[in-house]
């Protein structure tokens, strides 16, 4: 379940994009026990909704008294409602509308990027407060538990993943008015804003607002309190020309599309100014999506979407454009970092919400686990009452709009955070979960889209009661796994068949306890805005309990290596029944004791597929870049035009070998400076492929500087094996080559196809000799004898 590397890097701002052959869509692993790798490459692959009024749309009706039944007339009823407030017509405890065009004509005059921040957050929260007793039928009033504030921010930020640190910088958030207040201190001397007197509630508001939300934090805030970042840009012309006024007064129009109307995943660049609604054309109103044309996207898949990163959890951007300066990041590549680090801070979270500003024109981004939405712009200076209507509805928002899990509930335990959930069972009637999220043990994921796997240790009285055997303790793996997939309990059940009948499959796979399938799918929110094809690359939420195990790195010597050769036997006889694992890497290699000696369990099922069941499989890229066989790191792999073999998950099992064997000594991870390959975890799949082939043609630069100085036959004898793998694999590859290039001239002499030939079924036979290569070395027989027999 982990990817047993502990590199990372935690530094701000980002990388812009990632080089055009690295934006390969993987599935893979999350991260060590204990250890983070921090991605700077974001996917920000998805669609654009068509027009800026769906989103608000959606927006209203789940911010709505019945946020299930379709109500089209909201957007409507909202803009008509707004009016008065965008008018300067509204006061509410002393705070007047009107301040709202005071502090939007102060935005648009000339002057650098950060000078804008505090009238963009004045306006805001003046708008807030003058929404807040706006009535309009069917919309919910304003969530007090929320009550949330616009603040400035514009100083660091930091986040702890595990052993890295993170680093970000956003301009603006949102979020409860009690965590804005918090790094100020409170004037009347409730620093945590527990007033409950409604007068003296709109005081400390007012006084917030006016005195400190326009200023900088005196000490960070926290990423587990905030509710959306706002990032801000300013092209040239509105750094050194100002951007046009705001109208005299706002009537309700049909939307006009910006230019542009969608920010491609790049630099921005100065372009023309954003038409104003008596330049611009007036379009239909659109409900409808198409894929992003300034994305980079594979072509969706009937099988589901592959939404997968690199082994650090790296993901894809387009292809690069002229920048106005290098060194400047992409402003949605900084907002979706803000986005990664917003899931990290908090539990299971289902979704998140972001905006960007670019001079005049505000963007809405939506991320969740299938990917991301982004909306068509919206002029908030010429179009306010549409800005006002997203405020209107972000107002309304209960934490779990906001796309906080309300089935995880944070609790303190002897000062350490943890989560509370409580499921309703059929069996067992009630199962409780305490999931130890600060736990050293834990494994945690980094990133946007994908299975955003989250291994936890958990205690349960319901399970303890159960399984009165269990004395190790049990972990809690959380996930997105893709709905048209099959799940990994179901293969889990045939699995657990197959183990009734195979010695080398009793006793080595892992011990579900408990399982369960959250309803709600990423696709709602796609079918609500009526993109196409919602569910392809559907996600849902699972949570599976395992008896907890030990990992394969704190093993050496012949007992990790008879754990690796117990796995490998249990995955063969698995591959050769139907179940094809497809995720090898020490992460998914694990152990218990049991009668003294150390028993290995393969591990990680919910990338595996059946033979002969109907799903995303045989071509589909699967696995974790550093432990993929070469086959499956090429270009032409990452297209899905090679199938996954047999062979391809043997060569992992080597590769997991060789990562263990030179990192760690007697279940140490080694310094950074004397272990090698940390590298290999950040690459994208061919950058690491030309990085492996360099280490097959030689090996002997890779040799542990400790081993001349050894006295241990076993580390000679792992050293050795190793040697023999490289050779074994290295001779292999080279016979398979030379097996396609006949093949290839045959072919091409005849005018047939090569593909059917090159990738054809694997024998049992094929198999067992392809295994034979490396059973047969002088390493594995020194390192297997004595060796007890499974």
């Amino acid at each position: 379940m982990s990817l047993a590397g502990e590199t990372g890097t935690s530094s701000t701002p980002p990388r812009a994009g990632a080089p055009a052959h690295g934006a390969s869509v993987i599935e893979s692993t999350p991260n060590s026990r204990g250890a983070s790798v921090i991605s700077e490459n974001i996917d920000l692959v998805g669609v654009h909704v068509k027009e800026a009024d769906a989103m608000l749309q959606a927006l209203l009706q789940r911010a709505s008294c019945a946020p299930e039944t379709k109500q089209p007339e909201l957007l409507q009823k909202c803009l008509r409602a707004v009016l008065p407030v965008c008018n300067g017509h509204v006061s509410a405890g002393g705070i007047h509308s009107s301040g709202v065009g005071t502090a939007l004509k102060n935005y648009v005059r000339p002057g650098v990027e950060n000078k804008f921040y505090g009238p963009f957050t004045e306006a805001t929260n003046i708008a807030l407060a003058c929404l807040e007793g706006i009535k309009v039928d069917g919309m919910r009033t304003p969530v007090p538990a929320v009550d949330m504030i616009c603040q400035q921010n514009d100083v660091p930020m930091y986040q702890t993943h595990q052993t890295e640190k993170s680093t970000r910088k956003p301009d603006v958030v949102i979020l409860p008015l009690s965590s804005a207040c918090a790094p100020f201190g409170d004037e009347k001397g409730d620093k945590k804003g527990k007033q409950k007197d409604e007068e003296k509630h709109d005081t400390k508001c007012k006084t917030h607002m006016v005195k400190n939300a326009m200023a900088k934090p005196p000490a960070p805030l926290l990423w587990t309190d905030v509710l959306a970042c706002i990032e801000f840009k300013r092209k040239t012309p509105g750094r050194t020309k100002g951007i046009s006024s705001p109208p005299p007064s706002y009537t309700v129009t049909d939307y006009i599309p910006t230019k542009p109307e969608y920010l491609p995943v790049d630099h921005l660049e100065a372009g023309d100014p954003t038409p104003v609604p008596s330049q611009a054309p007036v379009q239909p109103a659109s409900d409808t999506a198409r894929l992003s044309s300034g994305l980079t996207a594979e072509p969706p898949s009937k099988g589901g979407s592959s939404s997968k990163r690199k082994a650090a959890d790296t993901l894809e951007s387009s292809a690069k454009k002229p920048r106005i300066n290098p060194d400047e990041p992409d402003v949605t590549v900084q907002t979706g970092l803000y986005a990664a680090e917003m899931f990290a801070a908090n539990l299971a979270v289902n979704h998140l919400i972001n905006l960007i500003v670019v001079d005049e024109v505000m963007w809405i981004w939506y991320y969740d686990r299938q990917g991301t939405i982004q909306s068509s712009g919206i002029n908030f200076i010429q179009d306010l009452p549409r800005f006002m209507v997203l405020l209107y509805a972000l107002q309304r928002f209960k934490l779990e709009d906001w796309g906080r899990n309300k089935d995880f509930l944070p609790v303190q335990l002897e000062g350490k955070q943890c989560h509370e959930l409580k499921i309703k069972d059929t069996e067992l009637g009630e199962v409780d979960l305490l999931l130890h999220t600060s736990h050293n043990d834990r494994v945690t994921h980094y990133g946007l889209k994908g299975r955003a796997t989250n291994v936890i240790p958990v205690t349960s009285e319901a399970l303890a009661k159960k399984y009165t055997y269990i004395q190790d303790g049990m972990v809690a793996k959380i996930f997105w796994g893709e709905a048209s997939r099959i799940s990994e309990p179901k293969i889990m059940d045939r699995v657990k068949e197959i183990a009734k009948v195979h010695p080398t499959v009793q006793g080595h796979i892992p011990e579900l306890l408990w399982h369960h399938t959250f309803t709600y799918p990423t696709s709602a929110v796609r079918e609500a805005l009526g993109v196409p094809e919602p569910t392809v690359g559907s996600r849902v939420l699972y949570i599976l309990v395992f008896r907890k195990l030990h990992s394969i790195t704190k093993l050496h010597g012949k007992e990790f290596f008879d754990v690796w050769r117990q796995c490998i036997l249990c995955h063969l006889t698995l591959w050769k029944e139907g179940v094809y694992h497809r995720d090898i890497s020490p992460g998914n290699l694990i152990w218990y004791w049991r009668n003294g000696k150390p028993i290995g369990v393969l591990n990680d099922y919910d990338l595996s597929s059946l033979a002969n069941v109907v799903g995303p499989q045989g071509n589909k890229r699967t696995g974790t870049v550093p432990f993929m066989a070469l086959d499956l790191l090429t270009a032409k792999a990452q297209r899905g035009e090679v199938r996954h073999l047999y062979r391809h998950d043997l060569e992992s099992f080597m590769w997991g070998f060789a990562w263990v064997f030179l990192r760690y000594r007697q279940g140490v991870l080694l310094p950074r400076k004397l272990r090698p390959l940390d590298e290999w975890a950040t690459l994208d799949a061919v950058t690491c492929r030309k990085e492996k082939l360099s280490f097959l043609e030689d090996p002997f630069e890779y040799q542990p500087p400790d081993l001349q100085t050894s006295e241990s036959d076993i580390d000679w004898s792992s050293w050795q094996f190793l040697l023999e793998c490289c050779g074994a694999l290295d001779t292999a590859a080279y016979n398979r080559r030379n097996r396609v290039q006949l093949i290839f001239l045959g072919q091409q002499r005849s005018m047939g196809g090569v593909v059917e030939q090159i990738n054809a079924e694997e024998t049992v036979s094929d198999m067992d000799d392809f295994l034979g290569k490396f059973t047969s070395t002088n390493g594995w027989a020194a390192l297997s004898n004595p060796s007890p027999s499974q």
